[in-house]
């Protein structure tokens, strides 16, 4: 295993890009990049690993949406450094729900490809909100509230996260359950905006709860407090 590993060319880069093609057809599904521990997984398992770096950690294609990729084969760059595979596909690549994540035409911005699947109970409502938003960063601003917001800037979307934690506030405040409910789901659009914006993806901040969990409020504060 570690000869086959080490025919990749690591000193370029900590992560490999690799082109995913269906096996039957060829058709491009996405790129996505491996570390050595993903490549050692996938060559493994025969299941499709990567190396998210939105999420900064390693994950298997189809842990939240049973849309495994099963690899048949492994082709490498004459330079050692961009891997092809080429996978059989359950379900559809794309967490928008289409076949192939690549489906927008450049110079016109029409979508080509229909969404085969509603992604959001798969992904969750949070997961699904923020992938629309980075979405509508392309978007017009005419159109979109979240394209317009993302248009002006930091200062404004920080503006409102700020407005709605204050408002959030004022609904416990008021002990009114459907006001703290409908404010609460402002801030966290708001919030997820500013996440978008950033390119912070909202994994990482369940991460960091989970590696919280457990671990007491004096012995976490205490840890940021070292740093």
């Amino acid at each position: 295993m570690q000869e086959i590993l080490n025919r990749v060319d690591w000193e370029k880069s900590e992560l490999l890009p690799v082109i995913v093609q269906d096996v039957n057809n060829n058709e491009v599904l996405m790129l996505a990049y491996m570390n050595r521990e993903a490549l050692q997984l996938s060559l493994e398992t025969k299941l499709a690993h990567y190396y998210s770096r939105s999420r900064q950690r390693l994950w298997k294609k189809g842990e939240s949406s049973n849309h495994l990729q099963h690899i048949k084969e492994f082709l490498i760059d004459c330079d050692n450094d961009t891997l092809v595979i080429k996978v059989v596909q359950d379900g559809v690549a794309c967490h928008t729900g289409r076949r192939s994540c690549f489906f927008t035409e450049l110079d016109s911005g029409k979508t080509t490809m229909d969404v085969k699947v509603d992604t959001a109970a798969m992904y969750g409502v949070i997961d699904e909100l923020y992938h629309t938003i980075l979405e509508r960063k392309n978007a017009d601003p005419e159109t979109s509230w979240t394209a317009k917001l993302l248009s002006k800037g930091e200062n404004s979307i920080l503006k409102k996260v700020v407005e709605e934690a204050g408002e959030f506030s004022f609904a416990v405040k008021d002990d009114n359950e459907e006001e703290i409910i409908y404010e609460a789901a402002d801030l966290t659009y708001h919030v997820l905006v500013a996440l978008g914006y950033k390119n912070i993806s909202p994994d990482r901040i369940k991460q960091e709860l989970a590696r919280r969990f457990g671990m007491s409020g004096i012995a976490e504060k205490n840890s940021r407090t070292d740093k």
